[in-house]
């Protein structure tokens, strides 16, 4: 269990996308319901629910919208969404998989399509690039929760699969299936994480030069500014270097 992030890396458009506030409450939203509907409307007895929660607090949503999503999922005239994932390719070589919650599968793969075609990329067929991740639980805490001996110490006792810490924050995989777990466990230790979340994590990556860098964003921007799209994951990596030219 060792190693320095270089999840951070692939994960920086993360940032961009959470001050995006028009949108961002809507997708959290939509998986509270979603999480409330598959199980039981508390978070103390539904995990996907407590992550969702989770996820929505971690972002300063107001406590009276977290529960208006729950209450949404009891009601009679509320919308029904389904979880659909697609799988493509984006510009040098890249693998992506996007996540979405949609009631209207028509018009969510059209979106998918176009943001891909438009962007340097195209979208593939389920599967297609899927067997280059793995199903994983992630666990971000910042720096400041302790030293990674401290959080390395905490992580094993917990039950974690793997860390990766530098002077950035310290990143905690587990099992799919033990998230949840995991997740208690260490915020008895270390208190409450910045991240819980299910995660594609990928076996390798691939480095983006400043050109396809510039194209490959665009790419996930177009994703993420779509309502129905909550999450992208993919396989690129963009050095410090280049993502100072692409960003300039």
């Amino acid at each position: 269990m060792a190693g320095h992030s270089k999840f951070k890396n692939i994960m920086h458009r993360k940032g961009a996308q959470d001050k995006k506030r028009s949108n961002l409450f809507s997708k959290l939203s939509r998986e509270i319901t979603v999480a409330a509907k598959m199980g039981m409307p508390d978070p103390d007895m539904n995990p996907r629910l407590r992550l969702a929660v989770n996820a929505a607090k971690s972002q300063s949503m107001p406590k009276d919208n977290i529960q208006r999503a729950i209450d949404k999922a009891s009601a009679a005239d509320g919308e029904n969404y389904e979880e659909v994932r697609y799988e493509g390719y984006g510009p040098g070589g890249s693998a992506i998989i996007v996540e979405a919650l949609t009631d209207n599968r028509n018009r969510t793969a059209t979106a998918v399509r176009t943001a891909f075609s438009k962007n340097g990329g195209n979208l593939g067929t389920e599967g297609s690039v899927q067997h280059g991740f793995e199903r994983l639980g992630l666990i971000e805490y910042p720096a400041s929760a302790g030293d990674e001996e401290k959080v390395l110490e905490a992580a094993m006792e917990a039950g974690a699969e793997d860390i990766e810490s530098s002077e950035d924050g310290h990143t905690i995989w587990t099992a799919a299936d033990d998230l949840h777990g995991v997740a208690t466990e260490l915020e008895k230790s270390l208190g409450e994480a910045e991240t819980v979340k299910l995660a594609w994590k990928p076996n390798l990556t691939v480095d983006m030069d400043e050109k396809t860098a510039g194209t490959l964003i665009k790419l996930i921007d177009a994703l993420e500014d779509d309502d129905d799209v909550q999450t992208v994951w993919g396989n690129y990596e963009i050095s410090d270097e280049v993502m100072d030219k692409v960003s300039a």
